[in-house]
């Protein structure tokens, strides 16, 4: 009896089988985004404490460069149906450089966002990995420039820690309404974190609420991060609060924010006091052109150490699509008393953009092109 039963099981279970596939489903999808970048005033030297910060004469430079409107990648992201209005998911992304081939996030496999998690229909998500900040995703629809990667100050805006390693995070909506909150055991900035009897040690969180309803957004976050800064474990309070709106009429979206910052030693003296500020207008003059203007500005109130005039920028993006998936673009930006994207000391070298010594200001300009699969 049990021989016979056996191919009927099997015609059973191949009968469920295409059932099973038709709830998964596995997306490959990317970016590769390259162009030709003129820079003036730029340093000849990577500035450290070992060289008193001096980024060497400024020069000019023109050169191939990848990613300006968007981080050349590739991903894999999955979900699959499991009932009762659940799903799991994942996502896999890679960033590499389209001028070299090689890998970027300090040479992770999978160093823009490698996650797993549950979302349910009605309650929201949760997901775990490294994956971005509270920051990152509450501010994202108040960027002009939608977080290009080349010419806005995103490391001055969002932190450091605006990727976090060992994160777990929540997302949902309801009604108009979003609500995100995450905790990193080790953001992964200045070290691992996850050490015995140091729980606090490179931790990270933030909460976050947003609100978008007809041509009407905004949100408020706060962010805080814990870095490691001496060789003994010794963890700093970097926090950060902000908050932003947008508004769209016709062809137009105008959005501007704030972002209070505090950074202090493990001692409690502080590091960097500062108030940072936005504003941009997108415009969508045709069909297959956009235009985008932004202007940033950092007011350094107090700086450890250090006395530095305050930084500002403008942007200027013209965006030409093809086609749905491939566009032409022309960036380019303006600075004052700082490198590109408040490349500064006392903000952060996370940019590569060094002011050469004596320089105050510096230009770039790319043009390029961009295709998304």
């Amino acid at each position: 009896m049990r021989v016979k039963a056996l191919p009927v099981l099997i015609a059973s279970l191949a009968l469920f089988a295409p059932a099973t596939h038709a709830q998964t489903s596995v997306v490959l999808y990317g970016a590769i985004d390259n162009n030709i970048e003129y820079v003036s005033n730029l340093g000849t030297q990577a500035p450290s404490a070992a060289n008193g910060f001096n980024a060497g004469p400024g020069g000019n430079a023109v050169r191939l460069t990848s990613g300006a409107l968007s981080g050349s990648r590739f991903g894999l992201r999955g979900t699959e149906d499991l009932g009762s209005g659940m799903k799991a998911l994942f996502v896999l992304e890679n960033g590499f450089g389209s001028d070299d081939g090689k890998l970027q996030q300090g040479g992770r496999i999978f160093g823009r966002q490698a996650y797993l998690g549950l979302d349910h229909a009605s309650f929201g998500r949760v997901t775990f990995g490294r994956q971005y900040s509270t920051m990152f995703s509450a501010l994202a629809n108040f960027s002009p420039t939608a977080y290009a990667s080349q010419y806005e100050p995103l490391v001055a805006q969002l932190g450091l820690d605006a990727r976090s390693d060992n994160t777990v995070k929540y997302s949902g909506t309801f009604g108009p309404v979003g609500a995100i909150a995450h905790w990193s055991f080790g953001t992964g900035v200045t070290g691992n974190g996850e050490v015995p009897g140091q729980f606090r040690r490179d931790t990270g969180y933030g909460t976050g609420l947003t609100y978008a309803s007809g041509p009407v957004g905004a949100a408020v976050v706060y962010s805080q991060f814990n870095p490691t800064l001496n060789a003994a474990g010794a963890t700093g309070t970097f926090k950060k609060a902000a908050v932003a709106a947008s508004y769209a009429v016709g062809n137009a979206k105008i959005m501007g924010g704030y972002r209070w910052g505090q950074n202090k030693a493990p001692d409690s003296s502080l590091l960097l006091r500062d108030d940072y500020y936005w504003a941009g207008l997108v415009y969508q003059l045709s069909a297959p052109l956009a235009l985008t203007v932004a202007y940033y500005y950092d007011d350094v109130k107090k700086l450890a150490g250090t006395n530095i005039k305050n930084p500002w920028q403008v942007l200027f993006v013209a965006d030409y699509s093809l086609s749905k998936r491939t566009d032409l673009y022309l960036s380019t930006a303006y600075v004052r008393n700082s490198g590109l994207n408040f490349d500064t000391s006392a903000i952060s070298f996370a940019n590569g953009y060094f002011l050469g010594a004596g320089k105050d200001n510096m230009v770039g300009v790319a043009l390029g092109i961009r295709h998304i699969f």
